[in-house]
Formats: structure tokens, sequence, C-alpha cells
């Protein structure tokens, strides 16, 4: 198995220690940066994603893939020079207003990150004003909002309402998420996309970064 594939079988089995000492390893056999991160990082992070979408991994091993693939980022970041970091586009992610969930919203997060993207996360019981104050502040390409109960599921219609009255809604995409949301939800609400899980909705912003 070479240096590469070692780091991502590593990512791929959360093994925190093992990651941070494989990456420092190829820093210091002087192996290309960007190519630790693509090749060894990334390249992980991307199995477990297809694996938590077949149903083949779970959240806590999810998480802690997610977190050993950042932490080895932390080594490699700063020896990037700013050419080599591929701008994948920025996301702004938060959980509506009346509403606390939050382990599937920082999931997406991770998976999100672990695909190049930069990401806001708001944290929960966001208001539409506060979505609004923060689109116009950050101007993500992408808003993703999350809910997990019925009755704060139409807080993302309000958000959606608020953003276009305050001439925001047209330079950024809206992704919707949680247990009771649907793609006719999504639809109804005037999203522009769904995804049930935390990988479809990473596969989903590229999608609508490719549309842009």
């Amino acid at each position: 198995m070479g240096k590469f594939e070692k780091i991502s079988d590593s990512v791929i089995k959360g093994s925190i220690s093992k990651v941070e000492e494989l990456v420092q390893a190829a820093i210091d056999e002087g192996l290309e940066p960007s190519e630790i991160i693509n090749q060894g990082l990334i390249s992980g992070m991307n199995v477990v994603g297809k694996r938590f979408k077949a149903g083949d991994m779970f959240v806590p091993e999810v998480l802690l893939s997610a977190r050993s693939m950042k932490n080895g980022m932390k080594l490699v970041q700063p020896l990037l020079l700013e050419d080599e970091v591929e701008d994948a586009g920025k996301v702004m992610i938060g959980t509506v207003e009346g509403d606390l969930h939050d382990i599937g919203k920082n999931l997406v997060g991770m998976l999100m990150e672990s695909g190049g993207l930069e990401v806001i996360n708001l944290g929960v019981d966001i208001s539409a004003a506060e979505f609004a104050d923060a689109v116009r502040e950050h101007k993500p390409d992408v808003l993703g909002m999350s809910a997990l109960l019925t009755t704060t599921m139409l807080e993302m219609k309000n958000t959606i309402e608020v953003l276009i009255e305050e001439g925001l809604r047209e330079t950024t995409k809206i992704i919707v998420g949680g247990a009771p949301v649907t793609q006719e939800f999504a639809d109804e609400i005037g999203a522009d996309g769904w995804a049930p899980d935390a990988a479809s909705a990473k596969d989903l912003v590229f999608e609508l970064r490719k549309a842009k």
C-alpha cells in the first residue's frame, strides 16, 4: 500500500493518531502538500461519504473519520501556497428558528469541508432575519437550512421569503434537509434542492455550483 493509500485508509478507519503520524511523515519526506490532501485525506473521506450513503457506515464512525481528516489538514494547510488551494465554493449552514438539532447539520458541514468547500456554520435556532444578515455579510454560494421538527419546517419558507424581500435570493442557491423535509416540500417553498443525507448534500452543492 502506497503512502497516500495508507493515509486514506487511516481516515476511513477514523484513526486520528495514525492519520497525524502518516501525514507528518509525508510532510517530512517532502511530498506535495496538495497531493497529501487530495490523494490521501480527501480521497479517504470520499470513500467514507459513499459508504455512509450506502448505509455501510454510521454517524459516529463518519464523525471520527471527519475529525481525523481535519487534524491531518491542520498539519498540511500551513504549507499550501495560495494558488494550490482550489476554491470549491462557500456554503453557509444553519438550523432554523425554534429547532435545536445540531448533529445532522454538523455532519453535513464536515463532509462539505472534506470536499474542499469553505463552510460557515451558523449553529441552531437561526431566525430568518439572522440568515439574511449572514448571507449579506458572507455572500455564500449556497445556503443550507436544516430542520428536524415538522413544526419548524415552515421557517425555511419564511427565510426564503425574507431573502427574496431583501434582494439576496438571486445570488444564493438554497438547499434544505432534515428528517421531515422532502423534495416536494423543497419545491413548494422554492428551494433549489433537497438532500436526504449528508453525503448527498455535499454532492448537491457541487452540482449547484456547476450549474451557476
